[in-house]
């Protein structure tokens, strides 16, 4: 299968930022808890991301489904995800962690539903099932991977270089991605 070069750059893209996600994995409950927070503090957090995200997925798809801008939005989202991991590093208090968690389910929202219209809209029909396979079972592998080597930055090292490194690798990714301003899209709007 040969995959246009707007998909491939989807896809690296996303394996990128899936592998800079990816590192904190459950950790995120330990970090949670050396914060100061419990298990209601954790719950808390958790839900604000997860509900807030949902939201913004819904508007995020009703404002861009016929509109322009899907590109350079996408990259924003990245680049705002990658921001606020370094946020981590200043998080000190559940109730910052509260904040850092909707701020980043704000920034998925943002990235997230773009890149599925992008994607579909950069690939072949006659490979579209394969292409959805490829991109689920490599941000599986990917973020598998990455969480194994955030628990070993944080074994050995501490929460700080695992937030600098995952911020880094996010920003690498939102940099990809923005490759697709400068070349023409193969298929699709954009």
């Amino acid at each position: 299968m040969k995959l246009s070069n707007t998909t491939k750059t989807l896809l690296w893209g996303a394996n990128i930022w899936y592998f800079g996600e990816g590192m904190l994995g459950p950790l995120y409950a330990i970090f949670s808890e050396r914060v100061g927070g419990d298990i209601l503090d954790l719950t808390w957090a958790w839900s604000a991301y997860l509900v807030c995200t949902g939201f913004c997925y819904i508007v995020v798809g009703k404002v861009f489904n016929k509109r322009g801008f899907k590109v350079q939005m996408m990259v924003a989202g990245y680049t705002l995800n990658a921001l606020l991991t370094f946020g981590y590093l200043f998080v000190s208090n559940p109730l910052q962690l509260f904040f850092i968690q909707v701020g980043l389910g704000i920034a998925e929202a943002i990235g997230t539903p773009l890149w599925d219209s992008l994607y579909a809209a950069s690939l072949h029909r006659e490979h579209e099932t394969y292409a959805w396979g490829l991109s689920s079972g490599q941000s599986q592998i990917v973020s598998g991977l990455a969480f194994a080597l955030g628990g070993v930055l944080v074994y050995y090292f501490s929460f700080e270089l695992l937030f600098i490194i995952m911020g880094s690798v996010q920003l690498v990714a939102a940099l990809v991605t923005a490759q697709l301003l400068r070349n023409k899209p193969t298929t699709g709007s954009f």
